[in-house]
């Protein structure tokens, strides 16, 4: 069932709705009787209830617009109604006795439509074919946005210029004078007529930018000076964006020139901070563009539909990297045999495809390590503390409804009570960003376990570091904010944003590392030791809970096998439904972790075991299942990651060369190279493509 603020969100959505309903019909009826006090009143709370909507709620009005009653409809019954009442309270008829009114208010409405009009034109005009950031794109001519109200808000632009107009026909139909009724539409004419000039001058020379074919000339020249070799190329939804984000550091470190390529628009304010330049090309004809450059091969952190766009380019060699490993399906996806290779962290990932049997062959694929997991500290033994830190970070619930992906559903709480119980433990809790998206139940669970967390928190007490600590997080944030995040004025749009984030200052990307580990160790030393936690903002990042805890609760999932880089214990709930050995044999995994059941009966055991080394029986197996799942330390990860991109890079140059030579007819075909083609004769009428493919 809802929540209560769900139900209460949607129980004033509903009288929202209704009560502007109930508003026209009272201004109906408050016409037609006539009654000024009511027909004044309805009309001015409509206009009022819909001006505040827009501001709050504009997604709410997006119901009426389903039915065909959106805001140039509801205005246009508004002043209709309005029409109607003056003709009835005071017999004014506004199309002879006073025609200003009426010829004022249809002036209005044209020029409204006008202004809508060149607010369509100048949003087209300021629509390029791409997207850049962390590039000098002033050659393509870049200006500031109109204003919002005039360019992209056309239910806030009516009904703010219409408002002058509606308060003096109600003003004349409250006093019987026209002259207030003139006065308004006067004020909203100019408004409208004065809106659409200047709105207009965004089609003029000096404020328009490239078109369309100019654009990408730019880009092919921009191309050409980069000379771009590696690139990450992503698509994606709203929350899928972490899944390039742990990427971008191991690309900037790659040997020559990388670049990140997205299709979707959102997705370039998406990608956190990085010196790396992006172009987002959401139109697959202009995707062919890179087909020509000199981009060698392309990275790929996640299977999408538009993935399959970019693998038509022969020219360029594609390596999956996946975004995680475990021991689920999804890391041994069949799609993954439409890249040229596969890039696995180590040989369990190896075998896991062979034994899959999907059609990757075992030459393709090549272990590189996990770049990113160098931040993560090793174990350094018991707690020294006074609290031992427990982070439970369970994944979501995954599209296939299988009920082992997470363990929020059947065991979430009853893990949690267990751990709460404790009282020398601290639980960071850290759910997945997209726990709920597809089972509401797991939603709904994460609740609860939210809720369970800040309650024992809130009964705890103790010392807390002092106010210093404070602002000195404060001071971090601040600082590191100022370095992510690019400031947009209200207006903002795409292009003003492009022309905003250009060429980054150099050093950028070592200041923002230096200031995020100021920021985490401020975090930290904000926080007392001994309270419960609820992390779900993207700061602090899953690594920097890694180094916090002594022990992690987790699922099967790319979390156990990074977190298994610290050698530190983890434990594996069991939530599948099969027996514990049918679990450890099917999940390499968890092979060296604690298993829960659903009911968390082992966490006291666990725990004893966290805090007296000598009762950790799976440490040994720890240490020889991190080298199997993450392959060896030397040489460093980083180091067989870019190798492997130098390798595969050369591979593309390879068969570059050999199409060139053969287009020079210095290579001879396959026919020429086969003397038993010969003896097939010549090829028939009947089928001579046929004949020639052989």
């Amino acid at each position: 069932m809802p929540s209560a603020g769900t139900a209460s969100r949607r129980a004033a959505a509903l009288a929202a709705l209704l009560a502007m309903l109930v508003f026209f019909a009272a201004q109906l009826i408050g016409a037609l009787l006539p009654n000024v006090p009511l027909f004044v009143a309805a009309s001015a709370a409509g206009l009022a209830l819909d001006l505040v909507l827009q501001h709050r709620d504009p997604g709410l009005l997006s119901l009426l617009s389903r039915i065909r009653l959106d805001v140039t409809v509801r205005q246009l019954l508004r002043d209709m109604l309005i029409m109607v009442g003056l003709l009835r309270v005071h017999n004014i008829d506004p199309t002879h006795e006073h025609a200003p009114l009426f010829i004022g208010l249809l002036l209005f409405y044209c020029a409204h439509f006008a202004c809508q009009a060149a607010a369509v034109a100048v949003r087209r005009a300021r629509t390029l074919p791409f997207l850049t950031r962390n590039i000098d794109a002033s050659g393509l001519h870049l200006s500031a946005a109109p204003p919002r109200l005039l360019a992209r808000q056309q239910g806030r632009r009516l009904l703010r210029f219409t408002a002058p107009a509606s308060v003096g026909l109600l003003t004349t139909a409250a006093t019987g004078n026209a002259l207030w009724g003139e006065i308004g539409l006067g004020v909203a004419l100019v408004l409208a007529i004065g809106g659409t000039a200047y709105l207009a001058t965004w089609l003029l020379p000096k404020k328009r930018i490239a078109v369309e074919q100019q654009a990408l000339a730019w880009l092919d020249k921009w191309l050409a000076a980069y000379q771009p070799t590696v690139g990450m190329y992503f698509s994606g939804g709203t929350s899928s964006a972490y899944q390039a984000n742990m990427w971008l550091s191991t690309l900037a470190e790659l040997d020559g020139n990388p670049v990140i390529v997205l299709r979707e628009r959102f997705m370039v304010q998406k990608i956190e901070a990085t010196d790396v330049p992006i172009i987002c090309i959401p139109k697959v004809v202009h995707l062919m563009a890179l087909e020509e450059s000199s981009i060698k091969m392309m990275l790929h952190p996640a299977n999408s539909g538009k993935t399959s766009q970019v693998l038509r380019m022969p020219s360029i060699k594609h390596a999956f990297t996946n975004h995680g490993e475990s021991d689920k399906l999804s890391s041994c996806n069949p799609y993954s045999k439409a890249y040229d290779e596969v890039w696995v962290a180590g040989p369990a990932a190896r075998e896991r495809y062979q034994l899959a049997d999907i059609g990757v062959e075992d030459k393709d694929v090549v272990e590189v390590g996990r770049p990113q997991l160098a931040p993560i500290q090793p174990y350094a033994g018991a707690p020294e503390g006074e609290f031992t830190t427990v982070l439970y970070a369970p994944t979501w619930e995954g599209w296939d409804g299988n009920p082992g992906n997470t363990s929020v559903i059947l065991a979430g709480e009853n893990i949690v009570r267990e751990l709460l119980a404790d009282p020398k433990v601290r639980l960071l809790y850290k759910p997945h960003p997209m726990t709920g998206s597809v089972d509401p139940r797991a939603g709904r669970a994460n609740e609860r376990i939210m809720a369970m967390v800040r309650e024992a928190a809130a009964k705890r007490s103790g010392a807390r570091p002092g106010p210093e600590a404070a602002a000195e997080l404060a001071r971090r944030t601040a600082e590191l904010d100022r370095l992510t995040t690019s400031t947009f004025r209200e207006s903002a749009d795409e292009v003003e944003r492009m022309m905003l984030q250009g060429t980054p200052e150099p050093g950028r990307a070592a200041t923002v590392e230096a200031a995020t580990a100021a920021w985490e160790a401020a975090y930290w030393a904000s926080l007392p030791a001994w309270e419960h936690q609820v992390i779900t903002d993207a700061r602090p990042a899953l690594y920097t809970c890694f180094n916090q805890s002594d022990l992690l609760i987790s699922d099967v999932s790319s979390v156990v096998s990074d977190y298994l880089s610290s050698e530190k214990p983890y434990a594996v709930a069991n939530t599948s439904g099969m027996p514990e050995d049918e679990f450890v044999a099917g999940f390499p995994t968890v092979s060296a972790a604690t298993i829960l059941t659903p009911q968390a009966e082992g966490v006291p055991a666990l725990l004893e075991a966290v805090r007296d080394p000598g009762k950790d029986r799976l440490a040994t197996a720890r240490a020889e299942l991190k080298v199997e799942l993450l392959g060896p330390s030397d040489p460093p990860s980083l180091t067989r990651f870019n190798a492997a991109a130098l390798a595969l890079c050369g591979k593309a140059d390879e068969r570059r060369a050999r199409m060139a030579a053969r287009a020079a007819g210095d290579v001879p075909s396959p026919r020429d190279m086969d003397p038993a083609a010969d003896e097939l004769g010549p090829a028939t009428d009947d089928a001579p493509e046929t004949r020639a493919s052989v």
